[in-house]
Formats: structure tokens, C-alpha cells, sequence
């Protein structure tokens, strides 16, 4: 399968599945090109994946990237989810031509819906009720990026407020909790704050670069990507490491190396009973 993306990147995306009681790796399908960010949908067979602007289906009982009709949003990023009901895909697309926006559709494809009422917004999670969107933005011309909320048709809540880049928010399994995280300390870790924004701390802290934190949908996990000291920002194609950690922070382990970074898991990818989460490694 070749992705043709217009762009010189010759790399391969192996998209794999990593099982945590066993430690097994399951490779479900490789592609020559760029895909990014895999979903795992509350079904449990498939994953939804992004590339070249658009968003892909991929069963798993067959893998192969199946088209999502997405209509007028055919410039896609790799920030887009499956609510919990499994109805809904909620998408990031700059189309419009002023910076990415999020948007909502069925699941089975079609005309998306905008609900962010400003770009740039990029999503990145969703309450386990389905009432809520976490997502970042930069608002005011600061060029500052921070963690928002929306239930869909209100006012959207700002929950940080320009103290560092804050970046990949998502619920805990109970929706008390949003973790993400932020540089306000230096360099980029996790942090966790209640779902209203208050009660912001630190996770943990360590001498990577740690970024897109997941809490597993039991409550026992805590997933997240692990860069280099020293990295700036969250680019491709870097030894990176898979972590898991308790919540609260320890048992810090980790449970994958590869290249990757940008596209590995920039969104929520546990599977539905959280045996085990899916994730993007590359390959020249």
C-alpha cells in the first residue's frame, strides 16, 4: 500500500499493537509512506488512522486502509477520535484555509460539522460520557498554545492559561481528570489538572521530553511518549520510547524503542478493554 503524500518522506509506517499483560507486539499492516496516529475504535476492530489529509478505516480482522469519506475536509491532520459511542468521529482539518478546526461526523463518513468556534484548534480528547471535547488552541494573536474545553454548542472554557506550550489533553476513565502536557517548567512533561482546570501539578519528573499522555479506559494506566533530552517540540523520525506509568506517576517503565515522535501517538489509542494500546513506528 503507497501513500502518496507529494512530499520526499520514503519512509514506511508500521502500525503495530502492543498487548501490556504479555509484552506481545502484533504488526497489523505496513505502508510505504506517512500514516499517523491510530485510534482504536469502542468496537474493538479497528483502528482509525490519518495520511495525506485524509483518514483511513483499517479492520483488524483484514488490515488495509479503507477511505473515510470526509468530504469537504480532505486536508486532515493527525488530531481526530472516535467517540465513546462509537457514532461519532470528531476530526482536525485546515480546509478553510485559516488554520485547523474541529469538526464533527458520522462515523460511517460525510459532510463534517464545525464546532471550534476559532483556529487554529487542534482536538485531542473526549470526556467517557461523550459530552465533552478537550482540545488545545491559541487564541488572541498570542501564539501561545493552551488546553480548552467544549460541550458542542456553549462557550468553549479555557483551562491553562499561557504559562508554556500545553499540548495533548486527555480524560481519565472516570472524566475527573484531564492529563497533558506542558513546558511551563523547562521542557515538555506530563501534567494532570481536574476536568474544570484546577489542581494543576505535575505528574512526574524526569530528563526526557515527555508528551501526548493516555490514560488507559480501567484506570490503571498511564500511556506516553518519551523524547530525547533536549528535543524542542514534537518532531518525526527520533529514538523515542513508549512509557507506562501508574497515574499518579510511578512505576514509571518503559515498554518500546524505536524511531518515531511526530504520528506515534499523537491521540487516545487504547483499545476499548485496555489489554492493550496501538501505536505508529517508522522505518527509512
Amino acid at each position: 500500500i503507497i501513500i502518496d503524500d507529494g512530499s520526499t518522506d520514503d519512509s514506511r509506517s508500521i502500525i503495530e499493537t502492543y498487548e501490556v499483560a504479555s509484552g506481545r507486539v502484533r504488526e497489523v499492516l505496513v505502508v510505504e509512506g506517512r500514516i499517523e496516529a491510530p485510534n482504536w475504535a469502542p468496537s474493538g476492530d479497528w483502528l482509525l488512522v490519518n495520511g495525506d489529509g485524509r483518514l483511513f478505516c483499517v479492520p483488524l480482522s483484514k488490515p488495509a486502509l479503507e477511505p473515510v469519506e470526509t468530504g469537504a475536509a480532505v486536508k486532515c491532520n493527525n488530531d481526530h477520535g472516535i467517540s465513546p459511542d462509537g457514532k461519532t468521529i470528531i476530526l482536525s482539518s485546515h480546509h478553510e484555509g485559516a488554520g485547523s478546526q474541529v469538526y464533527v461526523m458520522p462515523v460511517a463518513g460525510g459532510e463534517p460539522m464545525k464546532v471550534s468556534p476559532e483556529s487554529p484548534s487542534w482536538w485531542h480528547g473526549i470526556s467517557p460520557d461523550g459530552t465533552v471535547l478537550a482540545y488545545v488552541a491559541a487564541r488572541g494573536g498570542s501564539g501561545g498554545i493552551d488546553v480548552y474545553t467544549l460541550v458542542p454548542g456553549q462557550a468553549e472554557k479555557r483551562l491553562t492559561m499561557g504559562e508554556g506550550h500545553c499540548d495533548g489533553p486527555d480524560f481519565s476513565s472516570d472524566g475527573s481528570r484531564i492529563y497533558y502536557n506542558c513546558d511551563r517548567t523547562g521542557q515538555a512533561q506530563i501534567w494532570g489538572m481536574t476536568a474544570g482546570g484546577s489542581e494543576q501539578r505535575q505528574v512526574f519528573e524526569d530528563d526526557f521530553v515527555n508528551w501526548f499522555p493516555h490514560p488507559s479506559p480501567d484506570g490503571r494506566h498511564l500511556l506516553y511518549l518519551a523524547y530525547p533530552p533536549g528535543t524542542a517540540g514534537h518532531p518525526a523520525d527520533l529514538p523515542v520510547a513508549l512509557m507506562l506509568c501508574d497515574p499518579e506517576g510511578g512505576n514509571r517503565r518503559r515498554v518500546r524503542q524505536f524511531t518515531g515522535g511526530q504520528g506515534t501517538i499523537n491521540v487516545p489509542c487504547w483499545a476499548p478493554d485496555a489489554s492493550a494500546f496501538a501505536y505508529v513506528r517508522y522505518e527509512p
